[in-house]
């Protein structure tokens, strides 16, 4: 968002400025079946994050930083000290004129919550006795969520307003005809209104904001408050922008959102501009706002929220102070994790079963940019960052052509089947028809459903069990472009010489049952997917013998005797599996046999360590794992695991750096050695991919819990899914709900998740480092805009990079 310049001011040029300030304030929102972590603030980054807090709190209401009353008992129970305050004070511009005295002072402060830039419709409700009559706000943001339900649905109702149409003429030709709203608020003038709104969602903005009579020169802020009312649906809206512009293309689906709400501002005015007149009193609420707004108020939580995070980063720092450990023998095992802070914990746990057993952590998709075709079907699923664009295709086969075309028409009719009796979810009554219909042996199903179940069977959707372990996923490309693929995988990964006999490739994903948000506990590198696919598809392109003469030729050689076997963590029971162990030749198998008793030990161990976190004290192992088994399958259990809450750091460095040392599940692990990537290309990739998914995954935990209200999906029991896919209503209405449940951050008695920005700690020169910044203007926004905090090694203590200058801080 930039300003313009003095040749650009023209009525014109300034609407469509204004209008597109106003839309790309608003990150995206993945749908529930790709669900994956956003940074709500996202298209803030070229701002600091203290200007943006600032912006938030005035026009949206929304807070960046959490009540003084968080900060005051950190304070008291020493998790805070004065140092780490004081290091506060001397880093942010607005402490200026504060010192320590009065920062802690400020602790005992009354505060008051802030409050959105008022609206038209606000002011109409100060004039309304709410004890009896409904409030506008209320009203018009669930008129127009109900319709985005209804226009955008393609998977649960029939009904679609005016498909093919866009929404902001959908919505005016609704209108025309909709009394609901009219009778509900004895506003019978509202239809024949709606009949004379412009055509275009364009020049219908303009001429609502000559209708209100909003000046010029505050058309851009006043839009952007417009458009915070509908947030929520606003981020899928700039969901449809983003996958828009991966396929070079446009959707401005935004800009009518806009047209919708702020049409809805004309159509209550009761155009009257006397002195007295509603509208009178909104411009005077409007004014004094601003004018009363003291950002002492926001700057004295930045400046705790900035000493809660250097005490994060001096424990960080002292977990360093020991010398890197020498591991003296050759690994056996080489076993890849995600770089999820997840598999902190158990890498931890499997090292502690041999020194021969080395891990090393690469972002979960394992650089395979595909999309994912089920045999039989038309999916396209992605399987790679939402940040990314598909490039190859995934499919399946179980090696014979003839078998794949039984199994697919197999698939095929089975689907076809099952989907006969989806009508009956989507005609009026059906919830108390389907029963009566299907009769008593449906009951029995549900009755399953709601027990908690003690295993849990996995099969693909329309196949037996037997055919679809006999499925491999596949990789869709020609021979070049497979060595490519693997040559570039490995290099991420580091792994281009020393190999173990046995490559482990682990993905990962969550098991939970009745949970619409289950995908955002998956492999957010996978957007939103478990890493099954891309971990069995890579060890099958591994394998392969022409890849690996390839590779020789390329300087990579591969031993005859390693072989790379794909497997799976399941987060929610910190299990561990292997697929397709039965491709290779029985001495292998009688190895990879012994290892799983390794991993079911380190599974075991891994169990234990979280079983606190669980509420699972004082049981024997045998009971603790039973217990989370059926966690992971009770349809009322609204906390099967704690997905990445507390996350709060990345490293970037070879595993030695961290090899033994208990980080709690809180860091992000990804393999580095800048001194096999002298060009720093391949540290340029880390910077500019995986922490940037880091970075999504660290801001959406922190604004989900700084602003549950705004970025935060609210009670995970009163959730009502929304066009099958699409999100979630808390209750029947209101704007979509974005971001985490609260029962993934609060355990009901105190917060799980530490919202801390992220320290990203790289063991590269600062050359090096600092030659990625130049070279990638959106890294070094993040960083000199205080988004994350950068952090290099600096023999066994941290430098970090404070306003440009690389400083060792006291660690005591």
């Amino acid at each position: 968002m930039t300003a313009l310049s003095r040749d650009e001011i023209n009525p014109a040029t300034m609407l469509n400025h204004a209008i597109e300030a106003a839309c790309d304030s608003i990150a995206p929102n993945w749908p529930l079946d790709r669900m994956i972590a956003v940074n709500p603030y996202w298209s803030w980054i070229d701002r600091p994050f203290s200007e943006v807090a600032h912006h938030l709190a005035q026009f949206a209401g929304s807070p960046m930083a959490m009540p003084l009353a968080y900060y005051r008992e950190r304070w008291e129970n020493g998790a805070i000290i004065a140092a780490d305050l004081t290091q506060a004070l001397n880093s942010l511009s607005v402490a200026d004129g504060w010192d320590p005295a009065a920062a802690v002072a400020a602790l005992q402060d009354e505060e008051y919550p802030l409050t959105p830039a008022p609206l038209l419709c606000d002011s109409m409700d100060s004039q309304r006795n709410l004890n009896k009559e409904p409030a506008w706000c209320d009203t018009i943001t669930h008129q127009v969520a109900q319709f985005c339900a209804a226009y955008f649905d393609q998977d649960q109702a029939d009904w679609h307003p005016h498909s093919g149409v866009g929404l902001y003429q959908s919505w005016r030709e609704t209108l025309c005809h909709d009394h609901s709203v009219a009778l509900l608020m004895k506003a019978p003038y509202i239809p024949q209104r709606a009949a004379t709104m412009a055509a275009s969602p364009r020049e219908q903005i303009r001429q609502v904001l000559a209708l209100l009579d909003i000046a010029p020169e505050q058309w851009q802020d006043y839009l952007q408050a417009v458009m915070y009312r509908v947030s929520g649906w606003a981020a899928w809206c700039a969901y449809l922008k983003w996958q828009a512009q991966l396929s070079q293309q446009t959707d401005e689906t935004l800009i009518d959102l806009l047209a919708v709400r702020l049409s809805w501002e004309w159509l209550v005015d009761n155009q009257a501009r006397h002195s007295g007149s509603v509208w009178q009193h909104w411009q005077h609420r409007w004014q004094q706002h601003f004018r009363q707004y003291q950002p002492e108020t926001i700057n004295r939580r930045l400046i705790w929220q900035r000493a809660h995070e250097i005490s994060y980063q001096r424990q960080l720092s002292q977990a360093f102070t020991q010398p890197t450990p020498m591991l003296k023998h050759v690994p056996k095992v080489q076993a890849a994790f995600c770089i999820d802070v997840r598999s902190e914990v158990i890498r931890r746990h499997l090292e502690a079963q041999g020194e021969e057993i080395h891990t090393l952590g690469f972002a979960g998709f394992f650089g395979l940019p595909v999309r994912y075709t089920p045999l039989g079907t038309d999916i396209k699923r992605p399987q790679l960052p939402g940040l990314l664009a598909p490039s190859f295709t995934v499919s399946e086969s179980a090696g014979d052509h003839e078998h794949d075309t039984a199994i697919a028409e197999q698939r095929q009719t089975t689907l076809q089947r099952e989907s006969g009796w989806s009508w009956f979810n989507t005609m009026p009554a059906s919830t108390f028809t389907l029963v009566e219909s299907l009769g008593l042996g449906y009951v029995g199903k549900l009755i399953k459903r709601a027990l908690p179940l003690h295993g849990h069977a996995v099969k693909a959707p329309g196949l037996s069990a037997a055919s679809a372990k006999q499925l491999r996923p596949t990789l869709l490309a020609d021979p070049e472009q497979q060595l490519t693929l693997a040559e570039n995988v490995l290099k991420g990964m580091g792994l281009t010489t020393g190999f173990a006999p046995i490559v482990l490739l682990i993905g990962h994903g969550s098991e939970s049952a009745n949970n619409p948000h289950r995908a955002g506990l998956d492999c957010g590198a996978c957007c939103g997917q478990t890493g099954e696919v891309n971990v069995r598809a890579l060890a099958r392109l591994l394998n392969q013998s022409a890849v690996r003469e390839g590779l020789a030729l390329r300087g990579i050689q591969v031993p005859e005797t390693t072989y790379f076997v794909a497997g799976f963590h399941n987060t929610t029971t910190d299990g561990l599996s292997l697929y397709d162990t039965d491709v290779f030749d029985q001495q292998v198998q009688r190895t990879l046999a012994t290892l799983q008793t390794q991993l079911d030990a380190a599974s075991l161990a891994a169990r234990m360590e979280r079983a606190p976190q669980l509420g699972l004290t004082h049981q024997s192992l045998h009971s603790i794992e039973n217990r989370i088994n059926r966690r992971a399958n009770d349809w009322a259990q609204t906390r099967p695991e704690w997905g990445l809450a507390n996350n709060a750091a990345f490293i970037v460095a070879p595993r030695e750096r961290t090899r033994g040392i208990r980080l709690d599940g809180r860091t992000f692990l990804h393999e580095y050695r800048y001194e096999q990537d002298q060009d720093a290309s391949g540290l340029a990739h880390i910077m500019t991919a995986p922490m940037i998914v880091t970075n999504w995954i660290n801001m959406q935990y922190y604004a989900s819990t700084v602003d549950h209200h705004r970025y935060g999906s609210g009670n995970k029991t009163l959730h009502n899914v929304v066009g099958g896919r699409l999100g979630v209503f808390e209750g029947n209405g209101g704007d979509l709900r974005i971001g985490l449940s609260r029962q993934s951050l609060h355990d009901g008695q105190q917060w799980r998740h530490e919202p801390l920005r992220l320290t990203v700690v790289i063991d590269a020169p600062e050359a090096a480092i600092e030659s990625v910044l130049n070279r990638h203007p959106m890294v070094k926004q993040l960083v000199d805009n205080q988004w994350l905090y950068l952090a290099r090694f600096d023999q066994h203590q941290l430098a970090f990079f404070d306003n440009g200058v690389w400083t060792v801080r006291d660690r005591t």
